[in-house]
């Protein structure tokens, strides 16, 4: 009998990875839902909100200073969000035609 060394794996251990990015993304929901609430808008379907997410992010970043655009395509999104929400709210469009109207069209 020989008594050698037994070599193991390292143990990979995903949990605290995992807690972190749960934590990360807790973080990053309450700050866009307390937009929404800010805006108004918290009564919209989750679809929507998630239609224009990047769009209400973007809003606080600007607000925040941490840039400033001028774009003329930026300021023509934002009314058009602006819009649509506004007609969802007050009972003109369908949830369908807003999210229509609101979707990214990908090059």
């Amino acid at each position: 009998m020989t008594n050698q060394a037994v070599k193991t794996k390292p143990v990979f251990r995903a949990e605290p990875i995992l807690r972190s990015i749960f934590r990360k993304a807790e973080v990053e929901y309450k700050k866009t839902d307390e937009t929404f609430r800010m805006l108004g808008w918290s009564e919209l379907p989750t679809e929507l909100k998630i239609a224009i997410e990047d769009d209400v992010k973007g809003y606080v970043e600007e607000l925040a200073g941490s840039y400033s655009t001028n774009c003329p395509f930026v300021q023509k999104r934002r009314e058009s969000i602006d819009f649509w929400i506004n007609s969802y709210l007050d009972g003109i469009c369908t949830l369908d035609t807003a999210m229509e109207a609101l979707r990214l069209k990908r090059l």
